[in-house]
């Protein structure tokens, strides 16, 4: 079992934490904003951690869901199932065992979080299955890994205000960004076995839709910024956030796979100097 541990780490990604950093920034956002800069230290706990685990089974699920594909591509030719090292029904196994903990983490929270917990356990495990037919599943994605959002505004103030959906319509935009720019990377391998990708369905304005993405994301956090009165050193991480996006499209303007897959990593800093300029703005707020 413990010499099989480092294919289980590398299943759910654990060698690559862009992943469950892209899901936490906009989580961390959410605490933040609904608990006028002061979460709980155990809530902040129980959201870091199911950040984590949900992250970790959707990873489990999308290799079991696209075993047979990932065979075709040459980034992912050898990832644990596809080399035959973990069997299908393994990496099943493991995501229901990582859901059910991240379930046992917010017994202690409210009837509603835990009920839109169950929404959010059922995208992310259709999310691996919409690359099938769906022209753009990184907006699918994008409701995936920003549910946190209205789960923390659930478990802090017992509903969910419109302000939880304007920031996760926010992340859908953001991760269509960053999504696409990753989908770039396996274009070509894409179009051979018939996956559908946003890198595809934009055709020849992928770059020109990754960046009105980021735009409008970045606009809807200047009607939030704005909405709340969010001070100096909000706009100084809005500002940087914005330098982020246009360093991206000296990345991804000439669609060479590697910068692409570089100004997806880069996003982390993107989602990170605007989760720094809220904190920021509420722990120095007078």
């Amino acid at each position: 079992m413990f010499a099989r541990l480092p294919l289980y780490l590398r299943l759910v990604r654990m060698d690559k934490p862009i992943g469950s950093l892209l899901l936490l920034w906009p989580t961390l956002n959410a605490l933040w904003i609904a608990s006028n800069g002061h979460p709980s230290p155990i809530l902040l706990l129980i959201f870091v951690l199911g950040t984590l685990l949900m992250r970790s089974a959707g990873c489990a699920i999308n290799d079991y869901a696209d075993r047979d594909f990932d065979k075709h591509v040459k980034r992912t030719e050898n990832r644990p199932i596809t080399s035959g090292k973990i069997a299908a029904w393994e990496a099943v196994a493991l995501a229901v065992a990582l859901s059910l903990i991240a379930f046992l983490l917010i017994l202690p929270l409210n009837t509603l979080t835990k009920e839109l917990s169950v929404f959010a356990l059922f995208v992310a495990g259709s999310y691996p299955f919409t690359k099938r037919f769906f022209a753009i599943p990184q907006a699918y994605l994008g409701i995936a890994f920003g549910f946190g959002i209205p789960m923390a505004f659930a478990a802090i103030q017992d509903h969910v205000p419109a302000l939880a959906w304007i920031m996760l319509a926010a992340n859908v935009f953001w991760s269509v960004a960053y999504d696409t720019e990753y989908a770039m990377v396996d274009r070509d391998d894409d179009i051979k076995i018939g996956i559908r990708t946003s890198a595809l369905t934009f055709g020849r304005f992928d770059v020109l839709a990754i960046m009105l993405c980021y735009a409008v994301t970045l606009a809807i956090y200047v009607w939030i910024g704005l909405a709340l009165g969010f001070g100096a050193l909000y706009w100084v991480g809005w500002t940087a956030a914005v330098a982020c996006a246009i360093y991206h499209y000296t990345l991804i303007k000439n669609r060479e796979r590697m910068p692409c897959f570089a100004a997806f990593k880069h996003n982390n800093w993107l989602g990170g100097v605007l989760f720094a300029g809220i904190a920021a703005h509420y722990a120095f707020m007078r």
